[in-house]
């Protein structure tokens, strides 16, 4: 290896070419008798050196200008080397540094387009799955990566992900071609499916079909939108409008069983048509419990939305719920006791819609406690900008199986005693709704035979 690590056979080579016309020309005039021998020798030994000089810079030059080539090639920037023995090389060398340049910009707004269009990609809230001819996974989103894990990489067959069978027909139809290299089906479609949980997810995806491969090889679009939600609530409505016809249909059956009974048999019998009266009217009290708390809880819904924000005095509201319940909980034996801090914050809501809430959850505690037993109501300041308040009684407690489920409509833990109380089955529902909107949490913690505590968390005034 020569110096500035040209291999010494090339260079070698390149003085052998270079010294071949001279040492020619001197041996011919030699040879003609027109040059002595010993001028000869002196005349190719100066050009020799000569020769082998200038040979030696100009590989330099190249050896150098190969390096500057390499350092571009790697994305590099290297010093513009001087090669003033080889000015085509140096010229060579300026228009690769502009070509690089101009390939590096061009490059970086290349990745930068592709960057933003990877980023609106992520920003879809759907989860976005692209595939090839071959049905392999090309791109994704961020849901879809959320969604699917880490088994969802690219040049990954679809089904390792998605392994529903109607799901994977669908996009076998999109991509299929006939005979004359056409595609033979509707370029997009609309697949209905269940992804297992937990939680088990209802999905619809859209399937969609390119007018041509892009860049990277997609050719399908799958884009997977949640119908959960939307599926639950079709199901709660329909759960809700058979449990209020059932919850309807039973008094009204029963006032249409005691008037027939009153206008005929029991006609002249004082005893019993007093007796069916109070019954009835005991009946009609249920229906309109039922119809007023169904309207108070559809009109928590509208504005569900927007939340209150005048200053409660939580002390004045649970004072007032205490008077009301007072003469229920005494027929009861059950004594309530309001525990307050001296320091308590006023809380940020509609005082009217908080009265419901403690109404409603102080009824409760006193309807199902033990007899002669106590209901504490507790309210303190809870961590920064919030204050609780927790309302514990001694009754029977509530499995914890019941405990998901206990804030749904219509759903009791026993529904026969709760009707014997004078409930409707829509108390915690409504609680739940004007937490909701209160931006508040309710947290309900029960153990069977020793009682249950709900306690409600509120923003208080001065938080965030």
């Amino acid at each position: 290896m020569a110096d500035n690590g040209i291999p010494l056979r090339r260079t070698l080579t390149a003085n052998a070419v270079a010294l071949a016309p001279s040492g020619g020309a001197l041996a011919i005039l030699y040879g003609l008798g027109q040059l002595p021998g010993r001028s000869a020798l002196i005349a190719m030994a100066g050009i020799a050196v000569v020769t082998i000089f200038l040979i030696q810079r100009y590989l330099s030059s190249l050896a150098s200008f190969a390096r500057f080539v390499g350092e571009l090639s790697d994305e590099r920037e290297p010093v513009m080397p001087r090669l003033s023995f080889a000015p085509a090389t140096e010229e060579l060398a300026t228009a690769a540094a502009t070509l690089s340049t101009g390939w590096r910009r061009q490059r970086a707004s290349i990745d930068n387009l592709a960057a933003s269009a990877q980023a609106i990609v992520d920003g879809l809230p759907d989860p976005l799955v692209s595939v090839d001819r071959q049905r392999r996974i090309v791109r994704t989103n961020l849901a879809a990566a959320l969604l699917l894990g880490s088994s969802g990489g690219a040049e990954r067959d679809v089904s390792t992900v998605l392994r529903q069978p109607q799901l994977l027909a669908a996009i076998d139809a999109l991509l299929e071609t006939g005979p004359d290299g056409n595609f033979a089906r509707p370029d997009q479609s609309v697949v209905e499916l269940v992804l297992a949980g937990p939680p088990e997810l209802d999905m619809v995806a859209h399937l969609r079909r390119l007018p041509r491969a892009a860049a990277d090889g997609s050719l399908a679009l799958i884009v997977l939108h949640d119908t959960t939600a939307l599926r639950r609530a079709e199901r709660m409505r329909a759960d809700f409008v058979a449990n209020a016809s059932h919850e309807l249909k039973t008094p009204i059956a029963g006032l249409a069983g005691f008037i027939e009974t009153l206008r005929g048999p029991a006609r002249e019998d004082v005893a019993a048509r007093e007796r069916f009266l109070g019954i009835m009217a005991e009946q009609a009290d249920r229906m309109r419990r039922l119809v007023d708390d169904l309207l108070m809880l559809s009109r928590i819904e509208q504005h569900e939305h927007a939340r209150p924000a005048a200053a409660v005095d939580l002390v004045r509201v649970l004072r007032s719920v205490l008077d009301l319940l007072q003469l229920k909980a005494s027929s009861r034996g059950v004594t309530i006791v309001l525990d307050v801090a001296p320091d308590l914050p006023s809380a940020v809501g509609d005082p009217d819609e908080l009265t419901i809430v403690f109404q409603n959850l102080i009824d409760n505690a006193v309807k199902y406690a033990r007899p002669a037993s106590e209901v504490r109501v507790v309210a303190r300041p809870s961590g920064p900008a919030r204050v609780s308040v927790a309302v514990m009684d001694e009754g029977d407690g509530i499995p914890a199986s019941h405990l998901p489920r206990l804030t749904e409509r219509f759903y009791r833990v026993d529904a026969a005693r709760s009707r014997q109380l004078g409930g409707t089955g829509l108390g915690l529902a409504i609680v739940k709704h004007v937490v909701n909107r209160h931006r508040a949490r309710l947290d309900i913690q029960s153990v069977p035979g020793k009682g249950s505590t709900f306690t409600v968390t509120l923003p208080s005034v001065g938080g965030s």
